[in-house]
């Protein structure tokens, strides 16, 4: 799993979306200190959350199962843009058939759980789902044998309200094992100056739980 980030908004456009409701422009010290505590008073404390929306990330995820890709699926606030089987599983195609002791060659196209048995089973579907492609069976068709480990991509689109509510849900010990890790790792891709934001919303104690 690899997660970039691309693009984000700079926090002054946070302070002076605040800002306007007030009319405050004159007390605004240009993103500095005085208005990193006012969009956490107003957007955290206050419970005025819409000012957050304002707050824009743009992340490119990488490596991660379409099970995961589902659970992504769930949070609606965001814009989800993903690498299209359709026409990417010639890669898969083309490639040698796998052994069920291939563990690091299948992980190329599948995300292994580290239980053998599961791991085993998926290198079993993404074999199958190679003779079906190798059939001439059209991408159309072959994609609805994909297994769930398969691996996928996307740009995401999320704005800070919606993050936070994101964060504190999937990096509970309670989520799912590749949701949580994701979500850690889009914390730790946030810019430095953003993270205060987050901070109340991510448990580091999901970060100890194994895989479920």
């Amino acid at each position: 799993m690899k997660v970039t980030l691309l693009h984000h908004t700079p926090l002054p456009v946070a302070a002076h979306a605040i800002r306007t409701c007030w009319q405050s422009f004159d007390k605004s010290d240009g993103g500095g200190p005085k208005d990193q505590e006012l969009i956490d008073r107003v957007g955290n404390k206050y419970k005025h959350a819409s000012t957050l929306e304002h707050l824009v990330y743009t992340f490119y995820i990488q490596g991660i199962s379409r099970a995961l890709l589902q659970e992504l699926a769930r949070h609606r606030m965001a814009s989800l843009s993903v690498k299209s089987t359709r026409y990417t599983l010639k890669e898969l195609k083309n490639a040698e058939p796998f052994s069920e002791e291939d563990f690091e060659g299948a992980s190329r196209y599948i995300v292994l759980t580290g239980n053998e048995m599961v791991d085993r089973a998926s290198i079993k579907a993404l074999n199958e789902l190679q003779k079906v492609l190798k059939a001439g069976i059209s991408n159309d068709i072959a994609k609805y044998c994909l297994p769930e480990c398969y691996k996928t991509e996307l740009t995401w689109t999320i704005n800070a309200r919606s993050l936070q509510n994101f964060l504190a849900l999937r990096s509970s010990k309670s989520a799912l094992w590749e949701i949580r890790k994701l979500a850690y790792a889009i914390f730790d891709a946030l810019p430095e100056d953003h993270k205060y934001l987050y901070e109340d919303y991510i448990n580091r104690e999901g970060a100890d739980a194994g895989h479920g």
